[in-house]
Parts: C-alpha cells; sequence; structure tokens
C-alpha cells in the first residue's frame, strides 16, 4: 500500500480562489482588506515567509502593507508601531513575523495586538476563546490542518488523534480543534518515553516539533492519516519534514508531503482570517 498524498497547495489554491472572489464583492461594497506584517531583522527565512505573505496577499486582492525594521530596533519603537497599526482603520490584521530579534520581548510585542486584528490567533484572547468552544481567530498551521483532513473526507470522530509537539502555536491548538472533531486526542513530545507505542496507536497522526526524520515508518499505524508540520534543512539543503515519508507512506492511507503540505495552507489561512477580520470590521457576521 502506498498513502495518498494530501495536496496541500491543491487545497490552499482553493481557499485562496474563493477568497478571491470573496474580497472582488468586498470592494464592490467599498471594503478593503488590508494586512500589515512586521518584519524586523534579516532573519532570511523571515524574510522568505513575509515576501510569500505578501505575494499571496496581492494574487487574491488583500492591501499589503509591510513594516521592514532594523534589527536594533527598540521595543519602545516596535510598541509604537504596533500602537499605530492597532489605530489603523485600513489595516484588519497584524502579523508580526516571529522569531523577533535577542532583547525584543516577543510576548509583550504578541499580547499588544489588538484582539480584533490577531489575523496569527496567537495573542491570549484568541488562544482562550479556542479553549473555549467561542469564535475567534484560529492559528493558521493548525487551522490549515483541518482543512486539508475536511478537504480529503478524513473524519475525527471517534478516530484516535495522536499531536506530536505542545508549542502554542501548533501543538496545543491543533489539539483542540481535533477535540472540537471528536477525536480522542493524546498529546506527546519529544521526552515522551514510549513515543512509539503512542504513535502506533493514531488513527490520525500529527507531527510538529521540528526534528528531521523523527517518526519513522515502524511509528505509524497501518492506514493512519499523517499531517507533517514539520519544516527541517538537512544538511545536504533539502527540506524534509519531522516524519520520514518515503518509509511512512508505504503504511499510512492519506500523507502530506513536505514541502506542498501544511506551508501553503498556513499562508491560506493567513488570508482568510484576514478576510475575516475585515468582514467584521464593517459589521459583518462570520463564522471563523
Amino acid at each position: 500500500m502506498s498513502a495518498e498524498l494530501i495536496d496541500g497547495k491543491k487545497v490552499a489554491a482553493d481557499i485562496r480562489a474563493q477568497l478571491k472572489t470573496e474580497i472582488e464583492e468586498l470592494k464592490s461594497k467599498g471594503i478593503h482588506p488590508g494586512l500589515a506584517v512586521v518584519l524586523v531583522g534579516e532573519n532570511p527565512a523571515s524574510k522568505k515567509y513575509v515576501a510569500s505573505k505578501e505575494k499571496a496577499c496581492t494574487e487574491i486582492g488583500i492591501a499589503s502593507f509591510a513594516h521592514k525594521i532594523l534589527e536594533t530596533a527598540t521595543q519602545a519603537e516596535l510598541v509604537k508601531i504596533i500602537d499605530e497599526l492597532n489605530n489603523d482603520p485600513k489595516v484588519h490584521g497584524i502579523l508580526v513575523q516571529l522569531p523577533l530579534p535577542k532583547g525584543l520581548d516577543e510576548k509583550e510585542i504578541m499580547n499588544m495586538i489588538s484582539p480584533a486584528k490577531d489575523v496569527d490567533g496567537f495573542g491570549p484572547e484568541a488562544l482562550g476563546k479556542l479553549v473555549l468552544d467561542e469564535t475567534g481567530f484560529v492559528p493558521c498551521t493548525p487551522h490549515g490542518a483541518i482543512k486539508m483532513l475536511e478537504a480529503y473526507n478524513i473524519d475525527a470522530k471517534g478516530k484516535h488523534a495522536v499531536v506530536v509537539g505542545r508549542s502554542v502555536i501548533v501543538g496545543k491548538p491543533l489539539a483542540l480543534l481535533l477535540l472540537r472533531k471528536h477525536a480522542t486526542v493524546t498529546i506527546a513530545h519529544s521526552r515522551t518515553p514510549d513515543l512509539k507505542d503512542v504513535c502506533l496507536k493514531a488513527d490520525i497522526l500529527c507531527v510538529a516539533v521540528g526534528k528531521a526524520k523523527m517518526i519513522t515508518g515502524d511509528m505509524v499505524k497501518e492506514g493512519a492519516a499523517i499531517i507533517d508540520i514539520g519544516i527541517n534543512v538537512t544538511p545536504e539543503g533539502k527540506i524534509v519534514g519531522d516524519v520520514d515519508f518515503e518509509a511512512a507512506k508505504e503504511r499510512a492511507s492519506y500523507i502530506t508531503p513536505v514541502p506542498g503540505g501544511a506551508g501553503p495552507m498556513t499562508i491560506a489561512m493567513l488570508m482568510y482570517n484576514t478576510v475575516q477580520a475585515a468582514k467584521m470590521a464593517a459589521g459583518i457576521k462570520v463564522q471563523l
């Protein structure tokens, strides 16, 4: 058996196409969705991610406001920028590209972003609403993982889902979203002593730890659906996931590629959240 590929690029393209139509309708009503992206420093990976987000905005009609700041910027300067963006009616979403350079307080900056513009879904209000099953912005990467499962009719109801990774921006929110889908959820991580046994129980296995090929083929249950959220660069310069793709695909029923799986979905869901933020600012009821 060889797993069916979950094509994140295609699912993301479908979402972007739908958003483009929605944006055209909003603009006809005088509503112009806008996303501000704040990039501090010259981190090559961060610059690449920001460029991808700006390109996505342009393609579907979202106004993109780039704020590129020197690495020597102070906390006070960054606070001032966030305050200005919070009060700018043209800006519906604010994204601060992480990680910030050393010496800057990420938590303070993220907590400063207005909940109405927190399209990354990283702030305490967004995460609190997720825990409480209330409507709010959902972090983009876990939201994208759920959308991929839905696109391939992989029903989590009654299934055992294992999330390997416990970060606040991926692992924990993804576990909560799977609970919403009525899965029985186990959260594991790099220090779980019986990780192989835990993974072998997973009907749906989601991995986000940032360690290349950490999940080997013998850790995958026959017929499992795998969502690999890891992005790692090998010494040879190859991009690979947290799952050993070649070995795992022979046991799984569905699997995401890396690249081409979770990455495009993260950007698509950022666009989605920005459009919803613009609607909410205009008093339009939305379903997040």
